[in-house]
């Protein structure tokens, strides 16, 4: 029986008008927050590969309290059970520290397969699946457009610019997925209600052996300097074409140096 771990993220919705705090942090309460949607694609192919056989999907995040909304969502789609780590301490830690947090609590859970999105939609590094399968002493095969699982063997292929690379792996690994690999599920109502009786258990930092100073803002090792706002949109230039019109464009182009 194949078990998944799927990291996800509660992020700020990409629709919404998205800033930072005061303390130049991301603003997670002026706007709704919602299931990373790359990371749907993770939870969807870790969801294909336990109905192709046997096996169970718990997912994990780390956030405030409303992240357990990204867990409940994942549990709809299909997922088995949920854990969110939740500590005041946490607010503010950087791609490093959340990676370590992620770590210490995949290592309390029994898997074979840990499945990542590609990026968070908020953060947008993509560096945490790595930094995770650092930690955990685990390969990754990350970027994955297609996965196969067949027993203990995984393959990807990945697509780039200029080639398609085909990975192949083998025992515990670390698998991020792009959002090539195919539309996630809509929960359905089945779903939605099933999801109701499914556990999620909820774990502080005391309960990973995490110390408050490895984490937090005034601990990360990354940090923004300085935001500003993106200005209003304004009214467009329209020119009118006496024949002309080609180098105005021309011209146009060159004074921001498109051309």
């Amino acid at each position: 029986m194949t078990k998944i771990v799927v990291a996800v993220k509660y992020v700020p919705d990409a629709t919404a008008d998205r800033t930072f705090t005061s303390d130049n942090t991301v603003d997670r309460e002026g706007v709704d927050g919602l299931l990373s949607e790359l990371d749907e694609y993770a939870v969807e192919q870790a969801l294909q590969v336990v109905e192709a056989g046997e096996g169970e999907v718990t997912v994990v995040t780390v956030g405030p309290d409303d992240a357990a909304d990204a867990v409940r969502k994942a549990l709809q789609m299909g997922a088995d059970a949920g854990v969110h780590v939740v500590d005041d301490a946490i607010a503010g830690s950087d791609a490093f520290q959340t990676s370590l947090i992620l770590a210490k609590a995949i290592e309390k859970l029994e898997y074979d397969l840990v499945f990542f999105g590609m990026a968070s939609t908020d953060g947008g590094m993509g560096v945490v699946p790595t930094l995770v399968a650092e930690r955990l002493g685990l390969p990754a095969v990350t970027f994955a457009s297609e996965v196969t699982v067949d027993g203990d063997t995984v393959k990807i292929r990945r697509d780039g610019d200029a080639a398609t690379q085909e990975i192949e792996a083998t025992g515990k690994l670390v698998v991020s997925v792009t959002d090539q690999t195919g539309e996630a599920r809509y929960p359905s109502f089945k779903g939605i209600m099933a999801a109701k009786k499914k556990p999620i258990d909820e774990w502080s930092l005391a309960d990973l052996g995490v110390d408050a100073t490895e984490v937090g803002g005034s601990n990360a090792w990354t940090a923004v300097e300085s935001f500003t706002p993106r200005p209003p949109r304004t009214a467009g230039e329209i020119v009118t074409d006496e024949g002309d019109g080609g180098v105005k464009l021309v011209e146009f182009l060159a004074s921001k140096k498109f051309v």
